[in-house]
């Protein structure tokens, strides 16, 4: 099995941040703003890069420390993994653990996740410090593959 992670640090409250990852005008702040679905059940992640293909999550765990999805619907190679958000407070940042574990095999898709990831990283940052994210469709263009 293979894993992505990620460390970013958000200069702001750990409740802002939990607040992005948690809430359906949170998360189209800095993921894409075609999201929708239940905060406590399934999430629906849907980007026009794709065609309007995208993921859904089942939402299996939010605390104020720890939000964590299954990956239910979406491209083979994300069925069944695992996206968590682990939360700490260190100085004036809140810390932010990103992992997106349970890959099968590090496949050249998950090398252009990675890059993805980190650049939705960023947007969250940009998002939770400024108010303004860089969500899908507004993202930055890593390759042919957006």
């Amino acid at each position: 099995m293979s894993d992505i992670l990620h460390r970013v640090g958000i200069v702001a409250p750990s409740k802002d941040v939990y607040d992005a990852l948690t809430t359906i005008d949170g998360l189209a702040g800095w993921w894409t703003v075609d999201t929708t679905g239940d905060v406590d059940g399934v999430l629906e992640f849907r980007f026009a890069s794709a065609g309007g293909d995208g993921f859904d999550m089942k939402v299996l765990e939010t605390t104020p420390e720890l939000i964590r999805w299954e990956v239910v619907g979406g491209p083979d190679e994300w069925i069944g993994t695992q996206v968590s958000f682990a939360l700490s407070t260190v100085d004036d940042f809140t810390i932010v653990l990103f992992k997106h574990e349970g890959w099968r095999e590090p496949v050249e898709f998950m090398y252009h996740c990675s890059t993805k990831w980190a650049t939705f990283l960023m947007s969250l940052k940009q998002y939770v410090e400024t108010g303004k994210g860089e969500p899908a469709p507004n993202d930055v263009l890593v390759s042919n593959w957006h």
